[in-house]
């Protein structure tokens, strides 16, 4: 996702902590849920307005509030302030520029993340940055739209057979980069496709549309990969945090969320190598058709310089040429010409080069 120079321009100037949005606006409206659960309880609540969602930081249940759309940063103020979520943190949450990373507070941990998918028209990569805040029985996810891939997880609280219902805030924060980061698999597969399908666009054909895809196919696993990338630090950190935020059956999972962003890494390198050898191979076609061009070109050259060489020597105008005013000196003339031309074709398809 690419963020215009005078979007960050907004920023410049302004003290550390000013609440400023970075990035496009992609919703009117910002839209905040609640899921309230426990081990045997669950509610779930579409607050009208920032204040309703205020009473469930003291509830002794496990509460995940959800906020979809950034642009409005009364509403992450509010949210922020009731919370205790420091300015640096709520900045952070606004920049939706800002790459992968987990930090530690007093009062909570701080990740944030890049949720990936493809589009529905299956034809592009869309990203939008998510960020989590965890608290000791509360969660709060911020997204730039509404829609995401956690609706799965929302559906097994409702019916009461998540196994989160059975452990504490940790573990629905564990889940919810799980959901992410198993999406990414799918993006991989999409872009394994893509580069099967321009390898044999390139076999078939090379020329400059089928470049302009492998450019575009490296660009986006270029930022594929600044998504990703920082992601390992982030959950790594996760993992090494000593808080009593996380828990040490967490860490446990959080193990294994680590083990598979190192095989998405591991698959977008692959990745990146086979559109290397996609560009080499479109070369190699570019040349090897330039070749056959160039050979044609001199196959043809090298049939006249013969021919000409003859035209050449009738076409000087001594006064003593032998043949100069034989009666079958012009005929004569093209029937050597034709012989040549045949020997000289005769010769070429013998050696193949034809």
């Amino acid at each position: 996702m690419n963020i215009s120079h005078s979007t960050i321009s907004k920023k410049a100037g302004l003290p550390p902590g000013a609440l400023v949005h970075v990035g496009k606006k992609k919703t009117d409206k910002v839209n905040i849920s609640v899921i309230d659960y426990s081990k045997t309880e669950f509610s779930e609540k579409i607050c009208s307005n920032v204040e309703e969602c205020f009473p469930f930081k003291e509830t002794k249940n496990i509460s995940w509030i959800n906020v979809d759309g950034l642009h409005d940063t009364k509403v992450i103020g509010k949210l922020g302030d009731h919370y205790k979520l420091h300015p640096l943190l709520q900045e952070d949450i606004l920049n939706t520029s800002s790459r992968p990373k987990a930090e530690a507070y007093d009062n909570c941990l701080f990740l944030t993340l890049k949720m990936l998918g493809i589009s529905e028209d299956g034809n592009a990569v869309v990203s939008e940055q998510v960020s989590f805040v965890l608290g000791n029985n509360w969660l709060i996810s911020f997204q730039e739209i509404q829609g995401d891939v956690f609706d799965g997880l929302r559906n097994r609280l409702r019916e009461k057979i998540a196994p989160a219902m059975q452990f504490g805030t940790d573990y629905l924060l564990y889940r919810l980069i799980d959901i992410v980061v198993d999406n990414y698999f799918f993006v991989t597969e999409y872009m394994s496709e893509k580069n099967e399908q321009l390898e044999e666009k390139v076999l078939m054909e090379a020329n400059t549309q089928t470049l302009q895809e492998i450019q575009r196919q490296k660009k986006l696993l270029i930022d594929f990969r600044k998504s990703i990338a920082p992601l390992r630090e982030a959950v790594g950190i996760l993992q090494r945090e000593n808080t009593s935020f996380i828990q040490e059956r967490t860490i446990r999972y959080l193990r294994d969320v680590y083990e598979h962003i190192i095989q998405v890494n591991d698959s977008i390198e692959s990745q990146k190598e086979m559109v290397a050898s996609i560009m080499d191979l479109y070369l190699s076609g570019v040349s090897n058709k330039m070749n056959q061009v160039m050979q044609v070109l001199t196959i043809i050259a090298t049939i006249f310089i013969p021919l000409t060489f003859i035209a050449g020597i009738y076409g000087m105008n001594f006064d003593n040429m032998p043949e100069l005013h034989w009666k079958y000196g012009y005929p004569a003339v093209w029937v050597i010409m034709g012989v040549v031309l045949v020997i000289m074709l005769f010769y070429f398809r013998k050696k193949k080069w034809l």
